[in-house]
């Protein structure tokens, strides 16, 4: 089993940055993803981000490419997503996931399906 922990989320203004860190313990021996995931009230969860534990191949959706970057330390049981001019339309909570295979094409990485572990959230709000 893998536990994951969010941390750093909070309220700030649109235009803020914000970084969120996940870190990963238990039986974290063997490759898989990490990735971000966030859900606004009333929607879906939605795909942020996803780093695989070898290698720096990187996934982004769309609606932050440019803004956030995620990104690891060394064996990426810690991974970050610093998010740079947040909008309001950021407002959700964020997810940590990992999982069991290392994935090097979007689709695979952006599905949700793909990570067998997640952590509780952390709530992030933008204001505007």
């Amino acid at each position: 089993q893998v536990q994951l922990a969010e941390s750093g989320g909070g309220l700030v203004q649109a235009g803020d940055s914000l970084r969120l860190s996940c870190t990963a313990s238990g039986r974290t021996i063997g490759g898989g993803n990490m990735a971000w995931f966030r859900q606004a009230p009333g929607k879906e969860r939605e795909f942020v981000a996803s780093i695989p534990t070898y290698g720096e191949a990187t996934y982004y959706a769309d609606s932050v490419k440019g803004r956030f970057t995620i990104s690891g330390d060394g064996a990426k049981n810690t991974v970050f997503l610093q998010m740079n001019s947040l909008k309001p339309e950021d407002t959700a909570v964020y997810y940590c996931a990992r999982s069991r295979t290392i994935y090097l094409n979007a689709p695979l990485a952006s599905r949700d399906q793909s990570y067998a572990y997640w952590g509780q959230g952390t709530q992030v709000t933008v204001s505007s």
